[in-house]
């Protein structure tokens, strides 16, 4: 008995004891790591493959975050300001709300940003005032039409009162008015009549009323036969055409001459008889190129000026009768008109010298005078028109050999 009860008392608890012996054998790396134990257990490849997914996954959502947060769109905006426009777009912004975006602050980074363009571009106004211009040193009808965007004529009709006409008499530092659109211009007169104006202009007299620079109005103008436009006011008319009068160059035949008398001192006075041409017209000078105006009838300009030097020998361009020879009063300076028969007569202006008279037969290739800037000549050189009874006026460049 006392053995047995010191056996008891060494082990108070048999049954347990013989538990945890048991535990020990059936769990023999219970102590072991986790990746231990999945290599013991032959799981490595399938985990090393589910944790290169997991990788994959997550660094997919931190190029996804990154993006959303400093992405630049092509046009240089960034994401927080497509979110501010998305924003603005989609719904109504309170003052609260605007305030908040405004102030929010904006994360830097080092993608491309925006370069920001302070200046705004207002699209250009059509003029509607007339304006006035000086004419600079090199200018002509051409070049101050060019500048305004308008056609020759336009310029030349809208200061008949300064010009009468005559493109030549552009001068530097002269004033001139400039149409705010093709046509013309008119100074209104006492006792005309809008009906009369517009038809003389060939347009309607609705176009002259209701262009916004008149300061018109249809209901203050009264009766179109007498209306209430204060005399000296200056019109536009769009689309307006002009007459031009020419009293430089008149149809002068060796018949009757003297149909140049109100052109200036050298017209000739009697009937003249003797050779004619043969139509064939040759070069007056030496010198083919153009100087200054071209053959242009839409700005009253029917004739070439041929460039060259003073003094040069300036000749006759097929055989003919003088019919005019002398001075010009209405800006050709000094000129010659030769008659050649058959309807047709040419013309040599700006001449330094006259050495032909009236009556005088001439054949081509004869010299009549000398180059010269007499006149409304703006600098040396010839101005040389060739006129038929058939065709009128025409372009020497179609004629001359």
């Amino acid at each position: 008995m006392e053995q047995k009860n010191e056996s008891w008392l060494a082990d108070p608890n048999p049954v347990a004891g013989k538990e945890a012996d048991k535990n020990e054998q059936t769990d023999p790396f219970e102590k072991q790591g986790l990746w231990e134990r999945i290599r013991h257990l032959g799981l490595e490849p399938a985990a090393m493959r589910s944790l290169t997914l997991v990788a994959t996954l997550v660094m997919m959502a931190l190029v996804v975050w990154v993006m959303s947060n400093y992405y630049v769109s092509v046009e240089g905006q960034s994401a927080v300001e497509l979110k501010a426009v998305a924003a603005t777009q989609s719904a109504p912004v309170s003052a609260e709300l605007f305030l908040a975006q405004a102030v929010e602050p904006i994360v830097e980074s080092d993608a491309i940003r925006r370069n920001v363009n302070p200046d705004t571009v207002l699209p250009m106004r059509a003029r509607t005032e007339i304006i006035s211009y000086t004419v600079q040193a090199g200018d002509n009808l051409f070049s101050i039409a060019e500048r305004f965007n308008l056609q020759p004529e336009t310029v030349l009709w809208s200061n008949r009162y300064t010009l009468g006409d005559d493109p030549h008499f552009i001068f530097p530092g002269q004033q001139l008015l400039i149409s705010p659109v093709d046509g013309t211009l008119h100074r209104w007169s006492a006792g005309e009549g809008l009906n009369g104006v517009a038809e003389y202009y060939k347009v309607t007299p609705d176009v002259i009323v209701n262009f916004p620079g008149n300061h018109l109005s249809a209901a203050t103008l009264g009766d179109y036969a007498s209306p209430n436009i204060t005399p000296g006011t200056m019109l536009v008319v769009p689309g307006g055409k002009g007459e031009f009068t020419d009293w430089r160059t008149p149809r002068i035949t060796r018949e009757e001459p003297a149909t140049a008398a109100n052109v200036g001192p050298g017209a000739c006075t009697e009937s003249y008889d003797g050779v004619v041409g043969t139509l064939n017209f040759r070069w007056p000078v030496e010198n083919h190129n153009l100087t200054g105006y071209d053959y242009a009838p839409s700005a009253n300009h029917y004739g070439i000026d041929i460039g060259g030097e003073m003094g040069d020998p300036v000749k006759v361009a097929d055989n003919g009768v003088v019919v005019y020879a002398g001075w010009n009063d209405w800006g050709y300076g000094n000129m010659v008109v030769i008659d050649h028969g058959f309807g047709w007569q040419s013309l040599y202006a700006h001449l330094a010298e006259v050495d032909v008279i009236c009556g005088q037969e001439v054949y081509a290739g004869d010299v009549i005078g000398s180059m010269g800037d007499t006149g409304e000549a703006d600098g040396v050189h010839l101005h040389f028109e060739l006129r038929s009874d058939e065709y009128g006026r025409v372009n020497p460049w179609d004629f001359l050999q």
